[in-house]
């Protein structure tokens, strides 16, 4: 990829970046596939407890997919479903990470870019960040599980109102539809994020994983019918781990806990 995609873990955060800012940080195929298996080395790399998203430079997070390869990879439709099986598989391997994600952006933050913000689980942007899903301008459709993500985010009025006009929402309205997380100053984003990040990742990384495995649970089966025993007994899995025991003793002592995922 030629160092269009990089990775840096350092004091227990993995930092994607989006290395093309000429192309406003526009994912290209080979991306794509890059990402599921960066993904899926994090989620086995047990020194590795959050993971951040980001593009190179201040103007964008990323603009989407790389319209210049539409004509190899989306000229019909039985190369774009090898296409969307890339990104698809991409997106659902961040979704599915069982360690925290944080999206920090900054510009534009459209197309795939914002479904790929979407599969984080939190994201924070700057003031001068853009979103939106421009297909219709394309004549192109997003798919069921980008849709998906889009509306729990922003309810399906939001969703259809960004992808019938094919507009940009700017920062405010962001933060107000729900698809951001938090707005800070574009001068402060990067010390929030590393402040952010490395809160989370002192954390207990059994809890940030049993949580995330219990929203979507939740979010996929809200009536809660026809749990498997393993899904009922998630929530009481934890009083059987060293985690909560250290935590426990550390509350007790007034310090700081040290978790080891056991």
């Amino acid at each position: 990829m030629s160092g269009d995609l990089l990775i840096e873990r350092r004091d227990g955060v993995a930092i994607v970046t989006f290395n093309r800012p000429k192309q406003r940080n526009a994912i290209h195929y080979e991306m794509w596939r890059g990402i599921a298996g960066l993904m899926a080395g994090c989620g086995r790399d047990e020194s590795v407890r959050v993971v951040v998203f980001r593009g190179a430079g201040q103007e964008a997070f990323s603009a989407g997919a790389d319209i210049a390869e539409f004509d190899r990879h989306r000229k019909d439709s039985t190369v774009a479903r090898r296409y969307h099986r890339a990104v698809e598989a991409a997106l659902d391997a961040i979704a599915a990470l069982p360690k925290p994600t944080i999206a920090l952006i900054t510009g534009y933050c459209v197309g795939g870019g914002c479904e790929l913000a979407t599969a984080t689980d939190i994201r924070i942007a700057a003031e001068n960040s853009r979103f939106g899903i421009p297909s219709a301008k394309l004549g192109l459709l997003v798919g069921y599980r980008e849709m998906q993500r889009l509306v729990r985010l922003v309810g399906p009025g939001v969703a259809m109102d960004l992808l019938l006009t094919a507009r940009l929402m700017d920062a405010e309205e962001a933060v107000r539809a729900g698809l951001i997380s938090r707005l800070v100053p574009l001068a402060e984003i990067e010390q929030s994020v590393r402040t952010l990040a490395g809160e989370v990742a002192s954390l207990a990384p059994l809890a940030h994983r049993g949580h995330k495995q219990i929203l979507e649970t939740a979010l996929t089966n809200p009536r809660l019918k026809g749990l498997t025993p393993k899904q009922k007994g998630l929530p009481f899995a934890c009083y059987d781990t060293k985690d909560f025991h250290e935590g426990r003793r550390a509350f007790m002592e007034k310090r700081r806990p040290e978790f080891k995922g056991r």
